[in-house]
């Protein structure tokens, strides 16, 4: 039998409604705002380095996924995740910016990670990098090992 006081086809469920859409008016409730870019890089990583393959493909750009299929992103993840296996799951923002060239404009902007195991080297051994079209963009362009 369904609760009498949350039916809204009853008198007493839509008051209950009422009353509970004011509180939410009322306070000022807002939906969450978007993840910033730092945090979309870093929760990709963290899904490539759980192996969470298909979470971390939903956050490519539409054109990365339309030529890089499901399986060959998870082979070109795999090294990430190894490192992970290795070095722990931990990582932290390193640094980010854009690289800088003669041709100028139109350059990735970038968010570099290391292993918090590897936080007291200067630089790190390993950093993980997650690239976007610049610096409005919310869905991965790219993602790739940086070696020291």
């Amino acid at each position: 039998m369904a609760n009498k006081h949350l039916n809204p086809s009853s008198r007493s469920g839509w008051s209950l409604l009422a009353v509970i859409t004011g509180l939410v008016v009322g306070l000022g409730w807002q939906a969450p705002p978007a993840p910033t870019q730092a945090q979309v890089a870093y929760r990709f990583l963290t899904e490539v380095v759980r192996a969470d393959y298909p979470a971390a493909y939903r956050r490519l750009a539409p054109e990365v996924r339309a030529t890089l299929p499901r399986a060959a992103f998870s082979s070109a993840a795999r090294p990430l995740r190894q490192l992970g296996k290795q070095r722990g799951r931990a990582i932290e923002l390193y640094t980010f910016g854009t690289h800088l060239s003669e041709r100028g404009g139109g350059e990735p902007w970038f968010y570099r990670f290391s292993f918090a195991q590897d936080s007291l080297q200067k630089p790190p051994l390993v950093l993980l990098e997650v690239t976007f079209r610049d610096t409005t963009t919310r869905e991965v362009l790219g993602f790739r090992v940086r070696n020291r």
